[in-house]
């Protein structure tokens, strides 16, 4: 999401492909092979400054996994609300878009980003199945969707959905704490599709995180006495096993047992070189760190 410049529409300029391609090298410098895009962010703008790095060096598509996601139409994209387009003719039309800004022929994994309520789930599976035997698709995923929803899709698709891409991290913690709110008052709070892990995990849909690295908030910009302490805490264990406190962070969410991939979000190539041994080292962290950081930063005992 961070490249391509700013949000306003129109054409990158050079110093946006420069920049991107500084984030693309310091990713694969550090064992990342997979890049999460979608049609909307920076209005088209990230995918088309990625496309021209594709092309400025040559052999690095087929190194890569590339996904990107579609369903999200902004304020204003053909002169309408913002609103969110899961009908198949306007997702055949974004793939083509997106392989035209990506300069390629194929993409690995696509995303549906939002449920869309008036979306005909037939209609949606069916213009899935026949961007995958055209070979412009070679998989298909979801992004911020419940399991009945997740069910009702793949029961009409041909193909196995490989992924669900939801919000997760030390600080935006509900996916965790659906499991353990209930029977307590707190569960009426907690938004959370329960169940949702359960379901990917029995299916073999791997989760993905987005806000991996919750913004910065446990190693950088510190707001709450909570993230303050979690921050001092992440910075003791990353001395401890060699490392940074973004990879503790990150090792945070791959020890779960539903071996969450995180999705780092940043194109600062140093914070992404900051992650390097999260994508290099199997997570470094006993049963009693796990729960001390998420204790710490929920600021409360458990239930």
């Amino acid at each position: 999401m961070g490249l391509g410049g700013g949000w306003e529409p129109g054409a990158p300029e050079p110093a946006d492909i420069d920049a991107a391609e500084a984030a693309v090298e310091a990713a694969l410098d550090s064992g990342i092979t997979t890049f999460d895009h979608a049609d909307i962010y920076r209005h088209g703008k990230a995918e088309a400054v990625f496309g021209e790095v594709l092309a400025r060096t040559p052999g690095l598509r087929e190194r890569i996994t590339l996904q990107t996601k579609c369903g999200i139409r902004l304020a204003g994209q053909d002169g309408g609300p913002g609103r969110y387009d899961l009908r198949g003719a306007s997702i055949e039309r974004r793939v083509a878009e997106s392989l035209d800004r990506l300069r390629t022929d194929v993409i690995d994994v696509l995303l549906l980003h939002r449920p869309d309520p008036l979306a005909d789930p037939d209609d949606t599976a069916a213009a899935l199945m026949s961007l995958h035997r055209q070979g412009l698709v070679r998989a298909f995923g979801v992004s911020n969707m419940g399991a009945p929803q997740i069910a009702a899709l793949q029961s009409r698709l041909d193909v196995p959905l490989v992924a669900n891409q939801l919000e997760m991290s030390l600080h935006s913690r509900d996916w965790v704490e659906a499991g353990v709110l209930l029977n307590t008052s707190g569960a009426t709070a907690n938004g959370f599709p329960h169940g949702t892990l359960e379901h990917c995990r029995a299916h073999g849909i791997r989760l993905q995180a987005w806000g991996a690295l919750a913004q910065g908030r446990f190693t950088g910009r510190e707001e709450t006495p909570a993230e303050r302490a979690t921050a001092g805490l992440l910075a003791d264990l990353a001395r401890k096993k060699d490392t940074t406190p973004e990879t503790v962070l990150l090792w945070w969410l791959a020890r779960h047992p539903a071996r969450i991939a995180p999705v780092i979000g940043t194109a600062r190539p140093d914070r992404i070189r900051a992650c390097r041994d999260a994508a290099l080292r199997e997570p470094d962290l006993t049963h009693e760190e796990w729960y001390e950081l998420w204790i710490t930063a929920r600021a409360l005992p458990l239930p």
